[in-house]
C-alpha cells in the first residue's frame, strides 16, 4: 500500500511539475506581449538581472554553507570594468575595445574578483565570513566613490552606450527583456546542473561535514574558492545587464542599502532552490516599485523589514518553501483517494 502510494504521488508529482514548468515558460515568453513597457524592463528584466546577482549568494549560502554579502561588490567589478571599457559620457565615441571584448573581460574581472574574495573569505567560518565578504563589499564601495581619475567617484560613469546584437538594439524593452531572460535561465540552469556534478556534491559534503570530507582525500578549500568564482560568474553577468539597465553606474548602485537587499531577495524567495532567487527578486522589485506609493519612500525600508520578518517566521525557507508545501500537500491529496478505493 506504501509503494503504491509513494508512486502515484510520484508520477502525479512529476505531471504536475511538468505542467507548471510548461506554464512558467510560457508565461515568461509573453510577458512582454501582454504588459506595457515599463513592465517589461522595470519589474520583468529588473527582477531578472537582480535574480541573477540573488543566484550567486544563493548558490554559495545554500550548496556551500557560505553566506557573502560581497557579491553585489563582484556584480560592480564586472560593471565597472564594461563600463571603463566602453564608450561613456566622458568619452562619447570612444571604445578601448570592442563591446564583445569588454564584455568578456568584464566577465573575467568578476570572476577574478568573486576568487580573490573567496580565497580570503574561506579562511573563517560562519558569521565571520559574512562580516569579512561584508568589509570586502564596503572597501570596493568606498574606493569607487573616492577614485575620480578612473571611477569617476561618487556620479560614476553614465552615458554607456548600450550596443545592437544582430541587428537589434537593447535599447527596445523586448528585446533587452528577452537577452536577460536568455541569461538568467542559462544562469539557472548552469546551477541546476552543476551542484549534481561531482564538484557540486563535494561542495556540499563540505558543507555538511567538512573535517570528514578532508580526510577522504578532498581540497575543500579549493572547492570553496571555485565556488566564488563560479558565483562571481553570476554576479557579473547581473552586473553586467544591470549596466545596461541603468545606462551607467555609480557607487549607490553597489553601497550597503543595495547589498543588504540582494540578501533579503534571496532570504524572502527562499535559500533551499535556486528559483528562490528569482521569486523573492521578484517579490522585492514589485514592492519597491509600487509599494512606495502607498506607503512612502521614507517607509520603504521599514515595509521590506516587515515583510521579511513575516516570511521569515511563517517559512523559514522561503516563498518557494511555502509552494513547496502546498504542492506537495495537493499532490498527496489527490493520490490518497484512489489508493483506497482500490
Amino acid at each position: 500500500m506504501t509503494d503504491i502510494t509513494s508512486s502515484s504521488c510520484g508520477k502525479l508529482g512529476r505531471q504536475r511539475r511538468r505542467i507548471v514548468w510548461a506554464v512558467v515558460f510560457a508565461s515568461l515568453l509573453a510577458y512582454p506581449l501582454l504588459v506595457p513597457d515599463f513592465w517589461v524592463v522595470s519589474v520583468g528584466a529588473q527582477s531578472l538581472i537582480l535574480g541573477m546577482i540573488a543566484l550567486s549568494l544563493t548558490f554559495l549560502a545554500a550548496y556551500g554553507g557560505m553566506v557573502s554579502l560581497a557579491q553585489l561588490a563582484v556584480a560592480g567589478v564586472a560593471g565597472y570594468t564594461l563600463a571603463i571599457l566602453s564608450s561613456h559620457s566622458a568619452n562619447v565615441g570612444v571604445e578601448v575595445v570592442p563591446w564583445p571584448v569588454a564584455l568578456l573581460l568584464g566577465m573575467l574581472a568578476g570572476i577574478v574578483a568573486g576568487l580573490v574574495i573567496g580565497a580570503i573569505a574561506v579562511r573563517s567560518r560562519g558569521i565571520y565570513l559574512l562580516m569579512s565578504t561584508l568589509a570586502i563589499s564596503m572597501i570596493f564601495y568606498y574606493l569607487a566613490q573616492q577614485n575620480t581619475t578612473v571611477l569617476y567617484g561618487f556620479d560614476g560613469i553614465r552615458g554607456i552606450a548600450i550596443p545592437t546584437i544582430m541587428g537589434a538594439s537593447l535599447r527596445e524593452p523586448s528585446v533587452f527583456y528577452y537577452l536577460c531572460l536568455a541569461v538568467a535561465g542559462l544562469a539557472y540552469l548552469m546551477v541546476v546542473h552543476l551542484v549534481r556534478t561531482p564538484f557540486g556534491l563535494a561542495l556540499q559534503g563540505a558543507r555538511d561535514d567538512e573535517q570528514r570530507m578532508r580526510s577522504l582525500g578532498f581540497r575543500v578549500t579549493l572547492h570553496q574558492v571555485a565556488a566564488f568564482g563560479v558565483a562571481g560568474l553570476l554576479a557579473s553577468l547581473g552586473g553586467i545587464l544591470n549596466l545596461w539597465y541603468q545606462g551607467g553606474i555609480s557607487p549607490g548602485s553597489i553601497g550597503m542599502t543595495s547589498t543588504i537587499g540582494i540578501l533579503i531577495m534571496a532570504v524572502i524567495g527562499g535559500l533551499s532552490h535556486p528559483r528562490g532567487a528569482f521569486i523573492g527578486a521578484l517579490a522585492y522589485v514589485l514592492i519597491q516599485t509600487f509599494a512606495v506609493d502607498i506607503v512612502g519612500a521614507n517607509r520603504f525600508n521599514t515595509l521590506i523589514g516587515s515583510v521579511f520578518l513575516i516570511i521569515v517566521m511563517l517559512s523559514p525557507d522561503g516563498l518557494a518553501g511555502v509552494w513547496r508545501r502546498l504542492f506537495t500537500r495537493r499532490v498527496s491529496e489527490k493520490a490518497l483517494p484512489s489508493v483506497t478505493s482500490s
